[in-house]
């Protein structure tokens, strides 16, 4: 049976939005799409201006830089090729046969007063390492920074020196670290198939889906639409946020003769729609099929795999704290994800899992992952929902819109009827109209917005 978002529920949700974009110091401006598994769009809300610099309003024809949610479509590709044959999974021998810089790189062990000493490392990187961040690649890391000294490595300069020159952390397979692994996975589908990453998703991933607005390479169109980027720093008197120079911008404006020579990025190349977007999810919650146009793009075996703990033997990955190299681009993160502290963690093919039923009322095996200008996704295949908030806010992890994504799920799910009783029993207060960020969350989540805050 199709889901039904009643009318009033949708109007509660929007408000909630508004009543946060209402302050652009909170959160400027954002778009909200919920679809189910049939492709229908259960709620969709464009909210607040697309910058603190213009008076143009936020719509749903609003284009984002999406960054790290690019990871999802690089796992899609990956996994189009595995079910090919062409790209195992677990085969080393083939990934060093197309990337043999795999083969020697090397383990940062230490740096002191300049001097670096790495150490060679003892087990092989395969492809479903490096969809699953254990290669162990890493990213926004204070040792790979100090390691770039005294240049530094830009990742989002849109060059591979940023991305495919630096060493690992730890060794293979013995630990996870969110890193720069999908963007390797990345340059293997290019070496395999002999196409740019971006005619490589167009081809085969946003045709098959009609999706005509989500790009590594934005036209002019799509950039008319563009929203604007924003930094956010925290004063005594509350946040302050401003327009700042778009940190992903040499896609934006390279001229045509040189896109070659761009680097196109797995893990945080694309620009979309977030309408775009959500109809990739709506094929995953639909086992690999478009419900709008019915064309497959993976297997349900392959959409199964990707949703399977690949890391049952790192169950709290997700628990240490993150603190930021880069404080312009990120947050310290006291956790990846707020749950109760004995649920077991997990990690699929390029996102996280969220193994048990969650207080928002998502249920469980729930896919999730972010873009660094603060946007969140999350497809629930056991209860046939997912969606996306897009903003463009740095730096990531903003208290603000994690606390609006929580709620914008906990109305959803509640409106549908399939909310956890748990969470229901909690009280979730409704935020409507009082402009805080924390208005419907549970113990959990408001702990972690906390500590964000502080």
């Amino acid at each position: 049976m199709a889901l039904q978002l009643p009318p009033s529920a949708a109007s509660a949700i929007a408000q909630s939005m508004d009543s946060v974009t209402s302050d652009p110091n909170k959160i400027p401006g954002c778009v909200a799409v919920v679809v189910d598994k049939s492709g229908q769009t259960l709620f969709s809300h464009a909210s607040g201006k697309k910058g603190v610099d213009t008076n143009e309003p936020m719509t749903l024809e609003s284009v984002f830089w999406i960054a790290s949610c690019t990871k999802m479509i690089g796992g899609i590709a990956a996994m189009q090729l595995h079910e090919q044959g062409r790209l195992d999974l677990d085969d080393a021998d083939a990934l060093e046969r197309y990337a043999p810089e795999l083969k020697s790189v090397r383990i940062l062990k230490s740096i002191e007063n300049g001097r670096v000493e790495t150490v060679a490392k003892r087990n092989r990187i395969t492809m479903r390492m490096l969809l699953s961040h254990t290669g162990i690649y890493t990213f926004f890391n204070e040792k790979i920074r100090l390691y770039g000294q005294p240049a530094g490595i830009d990742e989002l300069d849109a060059h591979p020196s940023g991305i495919l020159t630096q060493p690992l952390l730890y060794e293979p397979g013995t630990d996870w670290t969110y890193g720069v692994g999908i963007d390797w996975a990345g340059t293997l589908i290019e070496r395999v198939t002999n196409l740019s990453l971006n005619e490589y998703f167009q081809t085969h991933i946003f045709t098959p889906l009609n999706l005509h607005h989500i790009s590594m390479f934005p036209p002019p169109q799509m950039r008319s639409h563009l929203a604007h980027m924003h930094q956010k720093t925290q004063t005594p008197e509350g946040p302050k946020t401003r327009a700042r120079d778009h940190p992903y911008r040499r896609p934006l404006y390279v001229p045509p003769h040189e896109i070659p020579s761009v680097y196109n990025s797995a893990g945080a190349g694309c620009y979309a729609r977030p309408t775009d977007y959500a109809q990739i999810i709506a094929t995953l919650l639909n086992d690999g099929v478009s419900p709008l146009t019915q064309r497959r793009i993976l297997t349900q075996a392959s959409i199964d795999e990707m949703f399977r703990n690949q890391i049952p033997q790192f169950p709290n990955f997700g628990r240490k704290p993150i603190k930021s190299a880069k404080p312009t681009y990120t947050n310290d993160i006291p956790e990846l994800y707020p749950q109760p502290h004995d649920q077991a963690q997990g990690w699929g093919l390029t996102f996280m899992l969220t193994l048990h039923e969650g207080a928002t009322g998502r249920g469980r095996n729930t896919g999730w992952w972010a873009g660094l200008p603060n946007l969140f996704w999350w497809c629930d295949r056991e209860k046939g929902v997912g969606g996306i908030i897009a903003s463009q806010i740095l730096p990531f992890a903003d208290a603000e819109v994690m606390g609006l994504w929580f709620d914008i799920e906990s109305q959803i799910y509640k409106a549908l009827g399939t909310g956890k009783t748990a969470a229901a029993q909690n009280g979730m207060p409704s935020r409507q109209g009082t402009g805080q960020a924390t208005g419907g969350l549970d113990g959990y989540q408001q702990e972690f917005v906390a500590n964000i805050e502080r």
